[in-house]
């Protein structure tokens, strides 16, 4: 009796489309301990709807946190990111470590 209408994280990651971690037991996923795996599956992989979830799973301040640290966008969602959270493209690893091994 009491209960808000608030859904937990676990129960909002299980939201995600499955299709998503196709090669991982989501029911293994922390929320918390997972986050950086879990946002870059859904920008990488998901759509509007994972989006959403995302949005309501970890709201934007976590999110813009975690996505600078991921090794691996593509240039699309690396793209969005940057506009979507006005953040410099070389701040994100994925051009941290690419651009230093390129010869320029």
């Amino acid at each position: 009796m009491g209960d808000s209408g608030k859904k937990s994280k676990r129960e909002k990651l299980c939201l995600l489309r499955s299709a998503l971690f196709w090669d991982v037991d989501i029911a293994t996923l922390d929320p918390k301990t997972h986050a950086q795996y879990i946002i870059g599956r859904v920008i990488t992989r998901g759509d509007m709807s994972d989006w959403n979830t995302l949005k309501e799973l970890y709201g934007h301040q976590r999110i813009r946190k975690e996505v600078i640290h991921i090794r691996s966008l593509d240039a699309k969602s690396l793209s969005f990111l940057s506009c979507y959270y006005d953040i410099d493209r070389t701040l994100f690893k994925c051009c941290t470590s690419t651009l230093s091994s390129r010869k320029l």
